[in-house]
This record gives C-alpha cells, structure tokens and sequence, in this order.
C-alpha cells in the first residue's frame, strides 16, 4: 500500500535563480576565479539551477584577512547598534519572505511550511540576540574575595572570527542563526555553506548587508570540505558545525590541537514514547510531524517510534493510515505535506537502510519504495514494524522519511529502549503534562518535546539547544549561544590592602581572615 501523492508536474517547476539574482549574489562570495564552477540542481527535478564558484586555499587566507580587518571595528560598536542590525534583517526576511521560500525549495527539496518553518526560526533567533545580546554582553558584578574591598567586574570580548561549517538540511538558519549570535558577540563570519545549498545562504547574507552589516564582517566561501573547510578549520578563532557524529568527532580532534573553542550539532537516533495515557489522536498527528517535516532532513526529527502494548493497536493503524493519506511532490504550494530527498546520495543511503531492513525480515506498514514518477528524488514517507535486531536502520541515523514502530510494555521500557543509543540529541514524549515532570528528566537528551515531536524545544531560543553523548558538544541559543562566542575576563580591583600583602603581622592577618571567612558564611554575605 502507498501514500497518495500530489501531481505537481515536474517539469513545470520554475528556478528562482534569475540571471539578474544571480550575478546579484555571486558578488557576496569571497572567490578570486569565478572561471572554476560547479552545478547546483533542482532536488525537484534535477534539472540545473545556477553554477556557483569553487574556493581554494587561497580565497580562504583572503577571506580571513577581510574579515579580521572588519572585525576590529565591528567589535568596537555599541552592543545596541549591533543589535539594529538584526532587527532590520528580522524585518527583511518577511518582506522577502516569498523569494527565501522558492530558494530554500528550489535548492533543498521540502515542502513549502517545512521552508517556512526555517524563515520563522532564523527570523526569530534574530530578533532575540538583537533583543537580549546587549543584555547579555553587559558588564557583570562578580563578588570579590573580599566583601567591600574587592570589585570584581567580568567582560565578554569577542573571540575575533568565527568559522561556520553549514549543512544542506537547513541551508537558512544552519548557516545563518548560529552567525546571528556570533556577530551580535562582536565576531566576523567566514562561512562554507554546503556545497549543494550555497544560494540560499548568500541571499540571507546579502540581506544581512541591506540591513547595515559592516562590508567584509561576512565573508562566504563555497567550496569542497577538504579545501575550504580544513582551511576554515586552520584559521578560525572558534568553529561551529552542524553535521555527522563521524565528521564533528574529527573536527573536535583538530580544534583541540590548535587550543581553539568548538560547538557542535551532530547525528540523531530520535525516539519517540507513546504512553498509555497518551492523546492518541494528537499523538497521531504530532508523530506524523515529527517524522516527516523536511522529508526527515532534520536531526532531532523522528525516527523511532515505541509505543505502549494497551495502545498499540489504537495508534498504529491511525498513524498508518494518516502517513498514507500525506501528499508528496514538487511545486511551491502551500497544501503538499512532503517533499523530495535533497540530494542521489542521501536517497541512496535511504534506499540501502530500507531496503536491508526488509530483506532481514521487517513489515512494511506504509511507504517502502521510491517515486520516479513525481521526480528523481522522491521517497515515500515510510512506516516498518519487526525491524530485526542487528539491522542498521534500528540504530543508525537515516536521516530521511523512515521511522520503525516498536511495542513495548510499559512507559519504562519505553524510556530504557529510548536510552539505549549513542546519540541523545532530542526526544518526544506523549502524556499528561503531571506525568511528564516525572519522566521527561528520565530521558537522556538534550531537547524532550513533551506533547510535541521537536518544534516545541526548536523554536524555544531562550533556552539552549544540543545533544548529549555522540549528538554534540556545546549548545545553540539562549544566553549560551551568543556567550559561547566570547572569552570572559575578570577585572579585579582591590581597596586599600592587596589580598596577598595584608598590612599587618601574617599570623595575626590569618586569624582575621578565618574569622571574617567564618562570620561571611553564618550571614550569608558571601558567595
């Protein structure tokens, strides 16, 4: 049995990429020779869209002159007048709202709310550091060693130039809303987009210069990982990366040889718990979100589903039937519910996984097998049941509209099947919210969606986002996620007698210390 589909005609699929927008764009990208190309393609139809210039080594060295030249004055503006600039790119992007959404199509392949649900995540991390960075970047009162005696004030500098590795995924906000912190901290920008989405990364920073970003803060570099990411990677004073477990463990090895900070957002094995007290039609449809939003492109979307043995034969053929009435195809319309895989190696990967699943033994429910008859990419949303143990796609990250549906007993072995993974990046739970304060902390990831597949923590930018275990390493948004981009000082200033050179005899001078020590503690006047 198969989902039914939309008709979206592929060939009628129109390219946003105007020869006029392009030319537009291509000067926003730091690359000497513009002779050396390659092709960027429709996932739609795999048609051409644009060609993009290929960066080298040495339009990495330049790109980092720039920057730091720009930085220094950048880092030298009032907090709030940084801040401006971000609001007016908030404001931008829904004025251009419609052309971001064609772009973000037109290279990815989603669907259009999946499109729009990237617009309103970058639009909104902008807004909150414009709101909050000043706040945060405020000199801090710290207590001193000594009460009245000692002033100590700590400082946020920026880090100088912050080094941006972006996925194909999200090719907006990966690429965008991590740098939104970062220049709000006073950094610059050099970013390698990935090399299959760099267009719709240049038109947010093209936006980004509309609305007042000092030239050169932001520079853009696409280009092959080994050549532009490593040299990225050699020169940045901090690096934020959105990608693999595999890559991300690498990148880590070589931040650390060079005693430069790194964040960042790695694979995901996400689970989802329906207890027996769930809402099962809003468990339904929020699994069916949960799973598919993106063609399943997104790293805490869903990808195991256990659900408790006194609900499973209430919520498995309404999930079921629900995942085979979604529509999938091409086109820029608002109604279709999925779109394509974005690139032949990711629907390959897909493909393998569940192919090798159904070989080993495993029921498909739903979906199953590709669509060339709506595109070259095209996957149904699929639903698998008695998966065998040992087959890759229980385990491993598809990264793709697959999800494997397991029984189980009770909430607790939910939780413990949850728990049994390398990755801990995000999670979803369906109960009562009282139930919920007890079993959420229980689960060992850094986002638990409560109710919710994953949009609930996402759009959540006043707390911070990132995974435990093999999912990542620092976090994104919140106060953390601009702060991460400086380096503390702490300034000291000391009254009348330094605390190491007391003005009176050293025995005498210890047993006033004790006792003032031992009188801060009973009055709770010390930190």
């Amino acid at each position: 049995m198969t989902a039914s589909t939309a008709t979206t005609n592929r060939t009628t699929i129109r390219n946003p990429l105007n020869d006029e927008l392009v030319a537009r764009l291509l000067q926003r990208v730091t690359v000497a020779d513009k002779s050396k190309t390659a092709t960027i393609s429709a996932p739609f139809t795999g048609q051409e869209l644009a060609q993009i210039p290929v960066g080298t080594q040495a339009d990495v060295d330049e790109a980092f002159k720039r920057a730091r030249a720009a930085q220094k004055k950048w880092a030298r503006m009032a907090p709030e007048k940084r801040g401006e600039v971000l609001h007016h790119f908030h404001d931008l992007l829904f004025t251009h709202c419609d052309q971001v959404l064609d772009l973000l199509q037109a290279e990815t392949g989603k669907n259009r709310a999946s499109a729009h649900e990237e617009l309103v995540h970058t639009a909104i991390t902008a807004r909150y550091y414009g709101n909050q960075g000043p706040k945060l970047l405020e000199p801090k009162r710290a207590h001193g060693a000594v009460p009245v005696l000692s002033k100590t004030t700590v400082y946020h500098h920026p880090k100088g130039v912050v080094g941006v590795i972006a996925p194909w995924n999200y090719p907006l906000t990966l690429a965008v809303s991590d740098a939104l912190a970062a220049l709000m901290a006073g950094n610059a920008i050099v970013l390698k987009p990935d090399s299959t989405t760099p267009f719709t990364a240049l038109f947010a920073v093209d936006l980004l210069y509309r609305a007042g970003l000092p030239e050169d803060l932001f520079q853009v570099i696409p280009g092959p990982g080994r050549v532009v990411g490593q040299g990225i990677v050699g020169q940045c004073d901090f690096l934020m990366f959105t990608g693999s477990s595999e890559t991300g463990r690498s990148l880590a090895q070589q931040c650390g040889e060079r005693l430069i900070s790194f964040s960042a957002e790695l694979g995901g094995k996400n689970p989802l718990i329906v207890a027996e007290d769930a809402n099962i039609n809003r468990a339904v449809e929020g699994a069916r979100i949960g799973c598919f939003t993106n063609s399943g492109h997104l790293c805490v979307s869903i990808e195991r589903i256990y659900v408790v043995d006194s609900v499973w034969d209430e919520f498995v053929p309404a999930f079921t039937d629900r995942v085979k009435a979604m529509s999938i195809g091409a086109g820029y319309e608002w109604e279709t519910e999925m779109g394509c895989l974005q690139s032949q190696g990711q629907f390959d990967i897909v493909k393998s996984m569940v192919d090798e699943a159904i070989e080993a033994g495993a029921t498909v429910l739903t979906g199953g097998r590709p669509r060339p008859d709506l595109g070259p990419l095209f996957y149904e949303p699929t639903v698998l049941t008695d998966v065998p143990e040992g087959v890759a796609l229980l385990t491993e990250e598809v990264f793709g509209p697959v999800v494997v549906l397991q029984r189980v007993s009770d909430v607790h072995e939910a939780i413990a099947k949850s728990n049994d993974s390398r990755y801990g990046l995000n999670a979803s739970l369906w109960t009562s919210p009282r139930r919920a304060k007890e079993l959420a902390p229980q689960l060992e990831a850094g986002t638990v969606n409560v109710n919710d597949g994953f949009a609930a923590a996402f759009a959540s930018v006043d707390a911070p986002m990132g995974g435990f275990k093999d999912s990542g390493v620092g976090r994104r948004q919140a106060a953390g996620g601009l702060l991460k981009y400086t380096d503390e000082q702490t300034v000291t200033v000391q009254r009348l007698s330094p605390v190491s050179m007391p003005q009176m005899p050293r025995e005498l001078y210890s047993k006033v210390f004790n006792t003032a020590l031992v009188l801060g503690k009973k009055f709770n006047v010390l930190p």
